[in-house]
């Protein structure tokens, strides 16, 4: 299996609109293995555009307790299940994913207990093997370090590196700026960060129409400026940088080249403006 890493979705929030990305989720190959991180909606679709069969997913992980992130998990689990997923997959997350496992399961119990009374299938609840994400830990030869982030009001949200066989991939999560971020990356092959452009958070606020400025405080609090995620790639010295997370996203006031020249202030090197369905050679 040759290591690559997808970017599934790779818009910020949970919205879609017309022309908009889908909501974050990544495939990760690695180690020969094959990684779901985050299950934003969109996720289970994602992974079959990939060429991956639902049953082939090995690990999963979950960044924070925001529904772009986690949405589409227990969907996910019930479409492998129909596909055929007959045994556990790890399921690595904050504390609190259990709660929505169990709310998800009971939710389906209709469809779930019928399913496995009249077309014999197996049992559905195991399938997700929970545990709650430690500061480090080694899964099937993948040391996976661990780095609380900066997502008020959420304090369980992480960033997280693989390692396995000499490559290194840094997934940021969702954070506001944090200088530590770059130790945490570090000679990584793939830095993947997420982004946010100030100048767009008053238009993307201004389309809101159910909410109110606190929304573009948590934005400006809880999210990194491009310019200062270029710092972090270059301090951290990576190999590549790759944005995700784009805040905003599907605006035509805000294209490619104003994502660029806001990174391109401190990065020179390697440069992925993410899409939906991009995939990166590690």
């Amino acid at each position: 299996m040759t290591n690559t890493l997808a970017l599934m979705g790779v818009k910020g929030g949970p919205a879609i609109r017309p022309g908009s990305h889908m909501p974050t989720s990544i495939l990760l190959r690695l180690g020969g293995k094959t990684i779901l991180v985050d299950a934003g909606l969109g996720a289970t679709r994602g992974v079959c555009d990939q060429g991956v069969p639902l049953t082939g997913i090995d690990m999963i992980f979950v960044t924070h307790l925001h529904s772009d992130h986690y949405l589409e998990l227990g969907p996910f689990f019930h479409t492998a299940w129909t596909a055929g997923l007959n045994r556990p997959i790890r399921v690595i997350g904050p504390k609190g994913l259990d709660a929505y496992w169990a709310g998800f399961v009971q939710s389906m119990s209709f469809d779930i207990d019928l399913r496995i009374r009249d077309e014999g299938r197996c049992d559905f609840a195991s399938l997700a093997q929970i545990s709650v994400l430690a500061d480090a830990a080694t899964y099937d030869g993948i040391t996976v370090r661990a780095l609380r982030n900066v997502h008020p009001p959420i304090t369980d949200s992480y960033a997280l590196r693989f390692d396995a066989g000499g490559t290194s991939v840094v997934l940021s999560g969702d954070t506001a700026y944090m200088p530590e971020m770059a130790d945490f990356a570090r000679g990584a092959n793939l830095l993947v960060h997420e982004a946010m452009l100030r100048d767009g958070v008053a238009a993307l606020c201004a389309r809101m129409t159910n909410g109110d400025d606190r929304l573009r405080h948590h934005i400006l609090n809880s999210h990194t400026d491009a310019t200062d995620v270029g710092r972090i790639a270059r301090d951290a010295g990576v190999g590549q940088l790759a944005l995700n997370h784009f805040v905003p996203d599907g605006d035509p006031d805000f294209t490619d080249t104003h994502w660029n020249d806001a990174v391109r202030v401190h990065w020179a090197g390697p440069l992925h403006l993410g899409k939906d369905g991009m995939v990166i050679p590690l």
